[in-house]
C-alpha cells in the first residue's frame, strides 16, 4: 500500500511524503509521552470502523475480530444506531437522570424489562456506564434485599477493574497486582471447566464445602456467575450447571446474579446466554458491552421485589444512562431482538465452529475449541502466553485485530461482528490460519 495522509479525521489514499506508519509512530510517540502507561495499547491507531473493519491513521486496513473487546455485535457505525444518536444529540445531550427524567432512559428499562430473562412478574432496571459500576450496583442491591453481607464468585471470573469489581475477578496480573487490600466479604469456589478436569458436580461440591468451610450461606446476599466466562477463557457453563447453581441458592435464600456483559445482547446466539440454560431464571441480570452500539451503557435489571429493597436515593450517578447512549441502545435492542438477526447469529456460530475445529485438526497445540453459538475460543495446550501472543502479533501484521484472554493468557477469542459479511468472514479466518502457521 502506498502512502496516505489524513484530514479531518479521514484517509485518503493518495502519494504523500510519509512513509507507511508514520501516522501511528507519531501517535503512539505522543501517546508514550502523555497517556499513564497502565492503560496500555496495542499497535493500533484508528481512523475509521465501519462493520467488521477498522483503518488505521496510515490507511490500512483491518477485519475487526474483537468489536473493542465484545462491544460491537451489531458492527462499527451500525446506521440505525447512529441515526438514533444523531436525533437524540439534536434535542440534549445530558440531563441527569437524578435531576430531569428523560423517555429514552425509561424505555431502555422497559425494553430490558421485556426481555429479561428473570422470570415473568414485573421488572426494574438501573442504567449505568460500564459493566463493572453494574456489578457493584447488583451486588449493593442484593445486599439490600436480603440483608447480607456476603458475596460468592467463581474461579475464571472477570467482573470488572473498580474496587470491588476487582475483587470479584479472578486474575491477579495485571489486574489485581499491587492495588490491594480488597474487598472484604468475597469468597471465591471453583466453576466448571471440563478442558481442565473440573466438572459440575466437582464445582457444586466445592461450593457446598465452602459453604462449610469459610462463609455460612444464610450471610451470602448473592453468587455471580457468568454463563460464558469472557476474561477466563470463554468457558461455557455445562448444560445443568445453572440450573443446580440456582437450587442451591434458592436452598439457602442466596440471589442468582447473571453477569451478560460480554455474554449478552445477541452474541451466543440468544438475546442472553442463560435463555440457552434450561430451568433457569436468575433474580439479577447484569448487561453492558454491546448493549450501546459502541456508547458507555450497562444495566442491572431484576425482579420488581429485589429492585425495589433500595429505597430512593440509594442508586445513580451523574452520567448513568446517557440520553446518547439509551438512544444507540433502544436501536441495538431492535436489531438484536429480531428473529432473522439471531438466526444470522447461530448460523454464523455454527461456521465459525466448524471452522475452528477444523484449524484444531491441522494444529495439535490446540486443546480445545470451546464456547456458546458465536461466542467462541480456542485454547493452546502449553498454560503460557506466548503462542497465543504470536498469533495475535502475526494476525495484525497480516490485517486482523485479535484478542487473547484466559488465566494464562493461552486462548484466543473470536468477537467478530455478528452481522459480518461472509466473504469479510472468510478473509478474516483465512488470516486466522496464516497467522498459526507463521
Amino acid at each position: 500500500m502506498g502512502s496516505v495522509s489524513v484530514s479531518c479525521g479521514r484517509v485518503h489514499n493518495r502519494a504523500v511524503s510519509v512513509t507507511e506508519g508514520a501516522q501511528a509512530e507519531r501517535i503512539a510517540a505522543a501517546r508514550a509521552r502523555y497517556v499513564a502507561p497502565g492503560a496500555t495499547t496495542p499497535r493500533l491507531v484508528v481512523a475509521e470502523a465501519d462493520g467488521a473493519r477498522i483503518t488505521d491513521v496510515d490507511g490500512r486496513s483491518f477485519i475487526d475480530f474483537a468489536g473493542g473487546i465484545g462491544c460491537q455485535n451489531t458492527g462499527h457505525r451500525h446506521a440505525a444506531v447512529v441515526e438514533a444518536v444523531k436525533k437524540q444529540a439534536d434535542r440534549y445531550l445530558h440531563q441527569c437522570f437524578i435531576v430531569g427524567t428523560y423517555e429514552p432512559y425509561v424505555e431502555v428499562c422497559r425494553r430490558l424489562a421485556e426481555l429479561s430473562p428473570c422470570g415473568k412478574g414485573e421488572q426494574r432496571t438501573l442504567l449505568v456506564n460500564s459493566g463493572a459500576e453494574a456489578v457493584e450496583n447488583a451486588v449493593k442491591i442484593a445486599r439490600s434485599a436480603t440483608g447480607r453481607q456476603a458475596v460468592v464468585v467463581f474461579d475464571g471470573a472477570f467482573h470488572g477493574r473498580t474496587l470491588l469489581a476487582m475483587t470479584m475477578t479472578s486474575k491477579v496480573k495485571p489486574y489485581k497486582a499491587g492495588f490491594g487490600p480488597y474487598a472484604p466479604e468475597i469468597y471465591r469456589a471453583p466453576a466448571p471447566y471440563p478442558y481442565h478436569g473440573i466438572s459440575s458436580d466437582d464445582a457444586i461440591a466445592a461450593l457446598e464445602h465452602l459453604f462449610k468451610a469459610d462463609v455460612d450461606p444464610s450471610t451470602v446476599a448473592c453468587v455471580v456467575l457468568e454463563p460464558v466466562q469472557g476474561e477466563g477463557g470463554f468457558v461455557e457453563m455445562p448444560p445443568d450447571y445453572p440450573a443446580r447453581l440456582q437450587e442451591l441458592c434458592r436452598a439457602h435464600g442466596i440471589l442468582y446474579v447473571d453477569d451478560e456483559v460480554q455474554s449478552g445482547v445477541g452474541r451466543t446466539g440468544t438475546m442472553w446466554a442463560i435463555e440457552q440454560y434450561e430451568d433457569v431464571e436468575p433474580d439479577i441480570l447484569i448487561s453492558g458491552k454491546s448493549i450501546g452500539g459502541g456508547l458507555p451503557l450497562a444495566g442491572v435489571t431484576g425482579r420488581a421485589e429485589v429492585m425495589d429493597a433500595v429505597p430512593p436515593g440509594g442508586l445513580g450517578g451523574t452520567f448513568g444512562g446517557n440520553p446518547l447512549s439509551c438512544a444507540a441502545a433502544l436501536a441495538v435492542l431492535d436489531i438484536v431482538d429480531d428473529p432473522e438477526f439471531l438466526a444470522n447469529a447461530r448460523q454464523l456460530g455454527e461456521t465459525l465452529r466448524a471452522r475452528l475445529e477444523a484449524l484444531a485438526a491441522k494444529h495439535p497445540e490446540i486443546g480445545e475449541v470451546r464456547g456458546l453459538g458465536p461466542m467462541l475460543a480456542f485454547e493452546f495446550a502449553e498454560r503460557l502466553p506466548d503462542r497465543a501472543s504470536a498469533v495475535v502479533s502475526a494476525a495484525f501484521d497480516r490485517g486482523l485485530v485479535l484478542l487473547s484472554c484466559g488465566l494464562y493468557g493461552n486462548v484466543i477469542r473470536l468477537l467478530p461482528p455478528l452481522n459480518i459479511a461472509a466473504d469479510e468472514l472468510d478473509e478474516g479466518l483465512a488470516i486466522l490460519e496464516e497467522s498459526l502457521g507463521a
